[in-house]
């Protein structure tokens, strides 16, 4: 089995489970994947290693998966409404004065980092690369702990 083989074979259940979550249709998953890989392969020798080659992967598959999009005109929902009709919009929310009271209520007692990288991300509207910079952490680090900040004031946000 040559290195590219095992590569695929590898990864591609990963980077096909990530595509999957951003597009919701099998088979756009399973076309993006191995256009992925494709590109992958042509390009190995500009991979320089600075972060894990999965990362590597998904980030040419979601390319490849945004320039599907474009060109069928898809469009790309960010915030799509919840499959769960009661479960809190936290945007929405900031909205309503009262709401968002509470909110800072919420968010003056939860503890750090979640404090700081919600206010970071929501008020100050930096992107994750910016926030993870500055804690000197991951991207992904950045971006899980936003959405576990998130998750702690919704739950807070239902008892209100």
């Amino acid at each position: 089995m040559t290195e590219l083989e095992s590569l695929y074979r590898a990864y591609f259940q990963d980077v096909y489970l990530y595509i999957l979550s951003l597009s919701k249709d099998e088979h756009i998953a399973e076309d993006i994947t191995s256009e992925a890989f494709i590109k992958a392969i042509k390009s190995i020798d500009t991979f320089k290693g600075t972060c894990d080659i999965r990362v590597w992967l998904c980030q040419i598959a979601k390319n490849c998966y945004f320039s599907y999009l474009r060109k069928n005109k898809k469009f790309i929902f960010t915030d799509k409404e919840s499959d769960h009709a009661n479960e809190l919009n936290i945007d929405q929310l900031i909205i309503s004065k009262e709401d968002s009271m509470k909110i800072h209520e919420i968010l003056h007692k939860l503890k750090e980092p979640y404090k700081e990288v919600f206010s970071l991300r929501v008020f100050s509207e930096l992107s994750f690369k910016q926030i993870a910079s500055l804690f000197g952490k991951s991207e992904n680090w950045a971006c899980v702990t936003y959405h576990r900040a998130r998750k702690k004031i919704q739950e807070e946000m239902e008892d209100y």
